[in-house]
């Protein structure tokens, strides 16, 4: 059976999510679509890739998803299919997948060209309906991905879906702040592993031009209540939490407020 996920920006009154899944069933009925969400923020990229990348690794092996944040449908940006070690991604060349496909190691990406595999009438304001869901379709029907168009090297990368690493040092920026105020970065625990950072040791934030030290830990619980701390969280990111407390109201941040960790304290 194939699983192809949806995630979009369009809200769950409109009508577009149910025509995207009547395309993809039209061309492949057997098609197990699961939505991810249809609540993101209207037109906030950064916020589709850390959902999208949150959720897709949970997912079977040979997964499809479609994601549909695309505040630039219609101009010059491109279409595009990433194939990764597990999972395929269908979606607007404009950062959205990347996030997602860096974590699940991207193997090849191609521009979705060839007009076998969208409808017959494209329109200029939809092309999460008459692109990319019969490309996630006819992708889950066994075509290649090299059969939908060429493979580019070009593709957007936006700034939130890799930290700078240097000397023991991340450079890197707030992803997400949930409900519980924890500071969600875009430091993944694979970037932390490679530098063999242990639990109980010290690091040094800078955020906004404020100084702290914190200790890594496992749980929340690894400091007393209201303290501050950093650990990895259920989304495999560092976070910047207080335990029991709101880190955000603390630290007085928001999403894209740039950090720097430093992991070389003891």
């Amino acid at each position: 059976m194939s699983i192809i996920t949806l995630l979009s920006d369009f809200g769950l009154k409109d009508p577009y999510v149910a025509e995207m899944k009547a395309v993809i069933l039209s061309i492949h009925p057997q098609a197990c679509i699961v939505d991810i969400s249809h609540e993101i923020e209207k037109f906030n990229i950064q916020m589709g890739a850390f959902v999208l990348a949150s959720a897709t690794s949970y997912f079977p092996e040979g997964t499809i998803h479609v994601a549909v944040v695309d505040p630039g449908v219609g101009t010059k940006r491109r279409q595009i299919l990433v194939q990764t070690k597990r999972a395929f991604y269908v979606g607007p060349d404009n950062g959205v997948l990347m996030l997602a496909a860096e974590k699940g190691g991207i193997r090849h990406v191609h521009e979705i060209t060839n007009l076998q595999f969208m409808l017959p009438r494209i329109s200029k304001t939809f092309h999460g309906r008459d692109i990319f869901a019969p490309a996630a379709a006819h992708l889950a029907k066994e075509y290649k991905p090299s059969d939908f168009g060429a493979e580019i090297h070009d593709y957007v990368v936006p700034k939130f879906a890799k930290p700078s690493i240097r000397e023991g040092e991340f450079s890197g920026e707030v992803l997400h702040i949930d409900d519980f105020g924890n500071i969600i970065t875009n430091i993944s625990n694979e970037d932390i592993k490679k530098t063999g950072l242990q639990e109980g040791c010290m690091l040094r934030l800078r955020l906004k031009s404020r100084f702290t030290k914190l200790r890594f830990c496992a749980t929340y619980g690894g400091v007393s209540a209201k303290i501050p701390l950093a650990l990895i969280g259920s989304h495999e990111f560092l976070e910047i939490s207080v335990n029991q407390g709101n880190a955000a109201k603390k630290f007085g941040v928001k999403v894209g407020d740039g950090l720097v960790v430093s992991l070389n304290q003891r």
